[in-house]
């Protein structure tokens, strides 16, 4: 199977706002997650957010973290939680070990298909940018629950030494 490199789609329609990945998503992709929940916190009219995951073959805890990030941007106003749609069981699992259901629901198809899907251009990073991102997602899934403090305590201390030295 060829692993695509991962993509990010995303549609707004009558209050709306479906984002969609695809193939490999990695920390490449964390700036675009970035620019959008922020994009997302501003929206006005915003109902319902869908992150649909079922196209995608791998995501690993950076972007995670970014999916995080979006939905704590948009919490307390929208009506319901924000919704993954992920019909693989890995996904799924993952999503539950790493504390997702607290903050999103969590289906396997969604409630309804978007018509039209535009690609998000790419933001683009530099390293030390990437790395601050890194860090801040590892920081948002540490604060999720337990086990995700355990797993990622070592990265994020790893990284904020890094950070530290990078600073003298």
């Amino acid at each position: 199977m060829l692993i695509h490199e991962g993509r990010i789609k995303a549609a707004f329609d009558a209050g709306v706002f479906v984002l969609k990945l695809y193939g490999d998503v990695r920390l490449t992709l964390c700036a675009t997650l970035d620019r959008q929940a922020q994009q997302l916190a501003e929206t006005p009219g915003l109902q319902t957010l869908i992150i649909d995951l079922r196209d995608a073959t791998n995501v690993d805890s950076t972007a995670l973290g970014f999916l995080a990030k979006v939905a704590m941007a948009v919490q307390g106003r929208l009506a319901e939680r924000p919704t993954i749609v992920a019909d693989n069981p890995d996904v799924q699992r993952m999503l539950d070990v790493m504390g997702f259901a607290r903050y999103f629901t969590l289906v396997e198809s969604p409630i309804t298909e978007t018509c039209e899907l535009c690609d998000l251009p790419e933001v683009p990073a530099d390293v030390e940018e990437t790395r601050r991102r890194i860090l801040e997602a590892h920081r948002i899934l540490m604060r999720m629950n337990e086990h995700n403090r355990e797993e990622f305590q070592p990265l994020v201390e790893m990284l904020e030494a890094q950070e530290a030295s990078h600073h003298h």
